[in-house]
C-alpha cells in the first residue's frame, strides 16, 4: 500500500521530554522531541473503529522507545475516545500481541476492512 504521510522532520511545539499528540488534521499521532516530529502513526477511523496502517520513528531516535510510547498513548488515546482498535501495522499488531491490556478492544482486519484502507489510502486527499 502506498504510503501517505508528511515527512517526520516537520516543527512542532518545543519540548525537551517526548510529546505524543494526535493530530486529526494529518490522521496520525507524533511523538515530538525537541520542538521536532520524530516518529508517528498513522490511522483512518472507519466507523467505531481506528485502523492504524504505519509506524515510524526517524532513524536518529531509533532504539530509545520512542515507537512504543507513540503507540501506546495512540492506544490508550483510541480507547479512551471509544475506538476500537484494528492493528494493520505490524508494529501496532507486535506491541498489541506483547500488550494484552488492549486484547479488549482490538479488531483483527478482515479481507473487506483491507480492501476499504486500500482504497482510502490510494484517493486522492481532500483538504
Amino acid at each position: 500500500m502506498p504510503r501517505r504521510n508528511p515527512p517526520v522532520r516537520e516543527r512542532v511545539d518545543a519540548a525537551t521530554e517526548p510529546v505524543v499528540r494526535r493530530v486529526d488534521a494529518e490522521r496520525l499521532y507524533e511523538i515530538a522531541i525537541d520542538g521536532f516530529r520524530a516518529g508517528l502513526t498513522a490511522y483512518r477511523d472507519r466507523g467505531d473503529q481506528r485502523v492504524f496502517y504505519h509506524t515510524e520513528v526517524d532513524k536518529a531516535h531509533s532504539r530509545k522507545g520512542l515507537a512504543a510510547m507513540l503507540v501506546e498513548q495512540a492506544l490508550n488515546d483510541a480507547r479512551a475516545t471509544g475506538k476500537r482498535i484494528v492493528p494493520v501495522c505490524p508494529y501496532v499488531a507486535r506491541f498489541i500481541k506483547k500488550h494484552p491490556e488492549f486484547a479488549d478492544a482490538v479488531d483483527r482486519p478482515t479481507p473487506q476492512l483491507l480492501h476499504w484502507l486500500d482504497a482510502e489510502l490510494t484517493s486522492p486527499q481532500e483538504h
